[in-house]
This record gives structure tokens, C-alpha cells and sequence, in this order.
């Protein structure tokens, strides 16, 4: 790590990974996290460590560590709106060293818990993808939890060979189950999954790790496509938008897209995909050159928009 911002950066992705509500996505959460952690700027993930750790002792951390002054008034906002959501979650423990502790004691501490903790020492290591992956499916999710009632609705993808997350439900979801389910194993098999876009929730799926080593910086503001896959046998990353309404990859996106991606070490491919052949005659006349087109209803076929090569990335010009 460089400096304090690039670990505040990192505890956000993590955050983002573990899928905590956009309302945690920030930087006073991040920090808290990081004070659970006992991160200080210079060390390593692999030395995190969980302290028993109250709210006052927390915000002091803080100002020590990463010189961010959080006034006495906002002791509740962290409490109620970072602390609290952490402990829902179950990667943070309310009073493990004495529960009969009473709600609310002045006394009342937090800790992360064992199993987050082993997880967070491998961030930033090529343990990371899986390691996440495992926990995300032994655990709920905060975003999940508080979803509950939806839940039977929801569209299961998986996302590696036993591994599973859930879209919110829809037609838009469906295709990229589809994408990820019966595109990439015929045209990028062995694929890496980098992202998964959800309508509910922006960051349905995020390895930020894995898209910060193809040298790439993408912020909770670009306009991510709906699916990244990185097809490691031949270092592409394929960015693919799902279209059920609106949006293929027509100039404009592919010059979106070209700018968010602009430090891959990865060639760009760009797909636009399609449920069925119906809903991609709308739009015929949009799709970019050198892009690739797929259509769920046929999914041994793929439409290549003119080019020298069939499926593959291009050049960027100058």
C-alpha cells in the first residue's frame, strides 16, 4: 500500500465484496473497518489481527491512525449506521467476551469475527478470488438478509463450480444467468468471473482484487457492463452488457467502456447479448464494429460485427 487512502480504497472494496449495502460503501465504514482490524498505514492484510475494539476506542483509532476526527456527536451514526450493519452481517461480534453483557453497556465492545478475519489476511493475494468465494457461499450476505422476502423469487447463477450467488428477479437477470451459465463456458471456457451487475444493487458480484491486478481503477461511479469475464488462457477480459430493453454496445458505450477499461493489461472484448433473435433485430443498426454479438435462444452461435478477427480484442488507436 502507498499511502492511507489506498487502504481506505481497499477496505471500501472489501466492503463492497462482502456485500454490504451501498449505504456502507463509504469511507467512515471503511475506516472502521480498519480499526477492527487493527490496520495501521504500513502494514500488510496478511497481519490483520481482531481486537476487542468499543465505539469511543474506535473513533480514537481512527484519528490516531488516519488523522480523520469524527466528533463526539456522530459516537451514534457509527454505531448505528457502520457497527451495527457489520454485526447484522455476522463478520462482526457484539460482547464475545461476555454476551450476558447488557444492551447498550458503556462497556460494549466489538470484534471481528474468526472466520472474516482469516478471509481479510488473504486479500490482495491470489487466494483472494477463491477464498471469497467459499465464504460467500457459507455465509448471508447483509444485502441477502435484509432482502429475505424476495428471496424465493430471485434468479441463482453460479458463479463457479458449486458456488452460487442470486440476481434479483427479472428478465434482465435471467440473461445473465444465462451469459455467465451458457456463454462463457462455450466462448471463454475456464473464465474467470470479475463482476455481475444486479438492477437492485449496482455491485450484485465484484472481485476488486483480480480487476486491480489487470491494472485497472474502476470506482463506484463508472458504468460498469452487466458481466466481466476474464478469460485467463488468452489474457482477454470480456465486458458483455445484457439487453432486454435497452443498451447494446453501440459507439458510444464502446467508447464508455474503452475509457473505464483504458489500464487493462487484458485485451477488450465487447459483447452484446441478447434473449432471442426478435429482440436484437431492434437494434441492429446501433452495435458497434468489432463487436460481438450473442443470442441467448441459440447459445452454440456467435455474430461477429465485421473486423479482421472472428473473436478477439483490437488495438486501441490513437
Amino acid at each position: 500500500m502507498k499511502n492511507k487512502n489506498d487502504y481506505i480504497e481497499a477496505a471500501q472494496q472489501i466492503i463492497i465484496s462482502l456485500g454490504m449495502p451501498k449505504a456502507q460503501q463509504n469511507e467512515r465504514t471503511a475506516l472502521c473497518l480498519l480499526a477492527l482490524l487493527n490496520l495501521t498505514p504500513g502494514k500488510l492484510w496478511s497481519e490483520v489481527k481482531n481486537p476487542l475494539m468499543g465505539i469511543t476506542p474506535i473513533m480514537d483509532w481512527i484519528r490516531k491512525h488516519y488523522d480523520k476526527d469524527y466528533a463526539p456527536n456522530t459516537r451514534e451514526t457509527i454505531r448505528r449506521q457502520s457497527i451495527h450493519q457489520f454485526c447484522d452481517s455476522g463478520m462482526v461480534l457484539y460482547n464475545p467476551d461476555d454476551p450476558a453483557r447488557p444492551v447498550n453497556s458503556p462497556k460494549a465492545v466489538y470484534q471481528i469475527e474468526p472466520l472474516t478475519l482469516s478471509l481479510i489476511q488473504t486479500f490482495d493475494t491470489p487466494d483472494w478470488h477463491n477464498n471469497l468465494i467459499n465464504y460467500l457461499t457459507g455465509c448471508e450476505t447483509l444485502i441477502a438478509k435484509y432482502a429475505k422476502e424476495r428471496q424465493q423469487n430471485r434468479i441463482p447463477v453460479e458463479i463457479a463450480p458449486g458456488n452460487k450467488i442470486t440476481l434479483s428477479p427479472g428478465e434482465h437477470s435471467e440473461l445473465i444467468q444465462s451469459i455467465i451459465e451458457e456463454f462463457a463456458p462455450r466462448f471463454a471456457p475456464g473464465s474467470v468471473l470479475i463482476y455481475v451487475g444486479d438492477t437492485a444493487d449496482k455491485w450484485g458480484y465484484f472481485d476488486a482484487t483480480s480487476i486491480e491486478n489487470l491494472g485497472i481503477n474502476v470506482d463506484s461511479h463508472g458504468k460498469m457492463p452487466d458481466v466481466v469475464l476474464h478469460y485467463t488462457a488468452k489474457n482477454w477480459l470480456l465486458l458483455v452488457e445484457s439487453v432486454t430493453s435497452h443498451g447494446p454496445v453501440d459507439g458510444k458505450r464502446h467508447s464508455e467502456l474503452a475509457k473505464l477499461f483504458a489500464g487493462s493489461t487484458a485485451g477488450l472484448v465487447y459483447v452484446t447479448a441478447f434473449p432471442n433473435r426478435a429482440i436484437m433485430g431492434r437494434y441492429l443498426g446501433e452495435i458497434a464494429w468489432e463487436t460481438e454479438v450473442w443470442v441467448a435462444d441459440a447459445p452454440s452461435h456467435l455474430i461477429h460485427f465485421n473486423g479482421v478477427r472472428f473473436l478477439g480484442p483490437y488495438p486501441i488507436e490513437d
